[in-house]
């Protein structure tokens, strides 16, 4: 095992969780957030949680649960290349999406609309909401109690949220701050205007790798592309180009794991490569003098992330955007906002949640009752209340 580099999160120097526990004698602090995400009600239900294709539609195509994990493993590559922590990068991969909603973003659009009013839904800030209060299995305080090193990466593993002035950046600038930004229960300030450690950033572009060779593969086994159509896409037609010219008469899933396996590993060497040049230039001697580095260190060359646009678009328009998608995206859609508004109307949710809900103060407070209560849904459990609920019948399409 490599020594890990001066930069690399210790977590003998951690600052802490919000509940002071005993030291284990077997596990580091961040092991030990790894196993209580592991543990946790919130990533068993991502088995059933959408991708991009339903979950039920095909037990081959990835759910949260399988991409999560493809992402972990991702994480721990590079940040074993790079000699960083590689249990803090697994749990922060882990976690990067626990804050999802059934039915994948199109669950997150219809909460977000339906909560404009009251702050909004932002899926990376429900994981945080996740973590420190909605989980509740410990006898002696909710949520999980993780390090702050790991909650730090869950909330910045994007980058920062504002600036040192405290103004919103990148996408919230038009969004504006997600709901519960300065409410986290933590051990110290997230330090939302700084970038993350290490570790995160590698799990952030571990969780857009996934997403472009795992999304080709999907669509290819769901037939909305054939790989000769993606000679002439950038990031992968090279390589499609190589597998058809080497092995032009196997079978075509054997042609699209190749070209899959590949796309990984280029893509992951690209980035370590990068990363090694930006960190031989900053020369960053401590994991703070990362997080105020002033710019993301472990991301794709410029001549890949261009590319990567270009992939981005072509599965945009071809996959993303198709009908085979979009109509049950648009029925889901459906489905979460009818239950938004009856819930809201009414209270009628099982159990705690529906006290809750009914013995909330304000319509604002009732509101975010009931998006925690559906963003930790599953696909087959929102269409069961939606049944429930509405004698059976499906939302107008």
């Amino acid at each position: 095992m490599n020594q890990p580099a001066p930069y690399a999160s210790n977590p003998a120097q951690s600052r802490g969780r919000m509940y002071p526990v005993p030291d284990s004698p077997t596990r580091s602090e961040f092991q030990r957030d790894r196993d209580r995400i592991i543990h946790s009600t919130a990533f068993r239900r991502l088995q059933y949680k959408t991708q991009v294709f339903l979950q039920h539609e095909g037990l081959h195509f990835r759910t949260r649960l399988t991409h999560t994990l493809e992402v972990s493993q991702m994480a721990r590559s590079i940040a074993r290349a790079l000699a960083l922590n590689e249990d803090l990068a697994e749990a922060v991969a882990l976690a990067h999406d626990l804050g999802h909603t059934p039915f994948g973003h199109a669950g997150e659009r219809v909460l977000n609309d339906k909560m404009a009013r009251f702050g909004g839904f932002d899926h990376n800030m429900q994981a945080i909401r996740g973590v420190t209060r909605l989980e509740n299995r410990y006898a002696e305080h909710d949520g999980l109690n993780l390090s702050w090193e790991t909650l730090e990466g869950i909330l910045k593993h994007n980058g920062p949220l504002v600036d040192e002035v405290g103004r919103p950046v990148g996408r919230y600038v038009q969004e504006g701050l997600p709901f519960g930004l300065g409410d986290i229960p933590a051990s110290a300030d997230l330090l939302p205007s700084s970038y993350a450690s290490l570790e995160a950033q590698a799990a952030a572009v571990a969780d857009d790798i996934a997403y472009n060779a795992h999304d080709i593969d999907d669509a290819l086994r769901a037939g909305l592309i054939v790989l000769p159509e993606l000679v002439a896409v950038p990031l992968v037609g090279p390589i499609v180009t190589e597998v058809l010219e080497r092995w032009p008469d196997i079978e075509r899933r054997r042609q699209a794991h190749e070209v899959q396996r590949r796309l990984i590993t280029r893509a992951i060497e690209n980035v370590i490569s990068t990363a090694e040049g930006e960190l031989a230039s900053v020369h960053p001697a401590s994991a703070d003098e990362v997080r105020h580095a002033g710019r993301t260190l472990i991301h794709f060359s410029d001549a890949t992330a261009a590319a990567e646009q270009g992939l981005k678009a072509f599965m945009f328009d071809r996959v993303y955007r198709s009908e085979l998608v979009m109509v049950p995206v648009r029925r889901s859609e459906a489905l979460v906002g009818e239950l938004f508004d009856r819930y809201v109307a009414t209270g009628d949710m099982p159990g705690k949640w529906g006290e809750m809900a009914r013995g909330a103060d304000d319509e604002h407070a009732r509101a975010r009752i009931v998006a925690d209560f559906i963003a930790g849904m599953t696909d087959p459990y929102a269409e069961a209340e939606h049944a429930r609920l509405f004698d059976g019948k499906r939302p107008v399409e």
